[in-house]
């Protein structure tokens, strides 16, 4: 992939670009915003660059893509972009937005690096750029291609809210115009967007919890400093319309005969809501193992759904962790732990496809647990709400 022109390069100079990468980026997007102010206003989170969370996913997603095209020449990292492509066509991103954003990422890279930028690095960091930007301006045209209508934001009125665990709502929404409506497939989520108080509207990406289909419902618990979940969660009412996108993600339920293992951590519990619902609506006789870790039954989000689930499935076990004292509660069909959520705990099937989502400390560590229980790290797939700084990592290009 890389031309044996600008490979010596890459090599030489990937140290001390990687050095500055979190410089570059956070320089780039100072650039993009003063040039582009509109960007803020519904494609990019206004939260996420307050955090530097955003300029950490993009400075490790290129530097990871550099290092993957020097180590795997001959192997594109298929899920890796697969996954930064989806969250791009969940908020319209659009290939003349590549150029905009190769013009103000180099011209960070000149400023941070002055001198050490010759003709010869602006022109391999550039090959470097255009090849990750046209494999994902590939896959995004595609995903574009499957939905149901063109439109990258349709109306959407809410429908109902109701609580389901402590601090978190459910919320269901219904179209609100004639838009054909792409149906959802198991593990999909749709970027939700709204507007704040202070005019500026701003998406965030929620997963689907409904059955797999054309409906759309999801669970939201507020974040610290989150400016669209406190929205949701507190200014929203029964009758009013906000902003969805059509449904993506890369990590969806396939149909198997496989054992799954879904792993999940707090709110992070939601992209298995429907996929158990694909699977007893499917009668499906699958072996399912259902881990969830959470700091108390009151604020598990899908008790309800996992014990109706474990009625429905002979072949599903469920287990949650919870803090001191929440193993005294009962939930039918559930077999609840104090402490840790510990894979020594439970037998776990070979050959097993295996679901992540949850906080990244909690997924890293499972994830390690599970390949020295002999799990193999290419049937380890996971989900990151908000930027993906974990899937920026080489290993995760490597391992895709």
């Amino acid at each position: 992939m890389l031309s044996q022109t600008s490979r010596p390069v890459i090599e030489a100079t990937l140290p001390v670009v990687a050095e500055n990468i979190v410089d570059i980026t956070t320089n780039f997007y100072g650039r993009l915003f003063a040039a582009h102010p509109q960007l803020l206003d519904g494609t990019f989170s206004r939260s996420n660059q307050r955090s530097g969370e955003q300029a950490k996913a993009l400075a490790g997603s290129i530097a990871a893509f550099a290092t993957h095209l020097l180590e795997h020449p001959d192997l594109v990292p298929e899920r890796a972009l697969a996954r930064i492509a989806h969250r791009h066509a969940a908020l319209d991103v659009r290939p003349e937005q590549y150029q905009v954003v190769y013009e103000h990422l180099f011209g960070a890279i000149a400023e941070v690096l002055g001198a050490a930028v010759t003709p010869e690095v602006a022109s391999a960091w550039s090959e470097v750029y255009w090849l990750m930007a046209n494999a994902l301006i590939k896959i995004e045209a595609g995903l574009y291609l499957e939905q149901a209508n063109q439109s990258a934001w349709t109306p959407w009125r809410v429908a109902s809210i109701e609580p389901v665990a402590e601090g978190a709502l459910a919320v269901r929404f219904e179209a609100a115009d004639e838009t054909p409506v792409t149906p959802s497939k198991a593990g999909h989520y749709v970027s939700v967007r709204v507007r704040l108080a202070d005019g500026l509207r701003q998406a965030r990406q929620y997963t689907l919890c409904n059955a797999p289909g054309t409906g759309r419902a999801i669970i939201v618990r507020p974040e610290e400093g989150g400016e669209v979940s406190g929205m949701i969660t507190s200014s929203l009412s029964v009758g009013d319309t906000v902003e969805l996108s059509n449904p993506y993600g890369e990590l969806t339920l396939a149909e198997g005969a496989e054992p799954l293992v879904l792993v999940t951590g707090g709110i992070g519990a939601t992209p298995t809501a429907s996929m158990l619902e694909q699977l007893v609506r499917s009668g499906s006789t699958r072996e399912v193992l259902v881990l969830h870790a959470e700091r108390s039954l009151r604020g598990w989000a899908l008790r309800e759904q996992v014990s109706a689930a474990a009625a429905a499935l002979p072949g599903l076990s469920a287990h949650v962790w919870v803090g001191a004292g929440g193993a005294t509660t009962t939930v039918p069909g559930v077999h609840i732990h104090e402490g840790r959520l510990d894979l020594d705990a439970v037998r776990l099937p070979e050959g097993a496809s295996w679901l992540l989502c949850g906080p990244l400390g909690f997924m890293r560590a499972v994830r390690d647990e599970a390949i020295a229980r002999g799990a193999s790290p290419d049937a380890i797939a996971y989900e990151v709400f908000g930027p993906d700084v974990w899937g920026a990592k080489e290993e995760a290009f490597a391992a895709a």
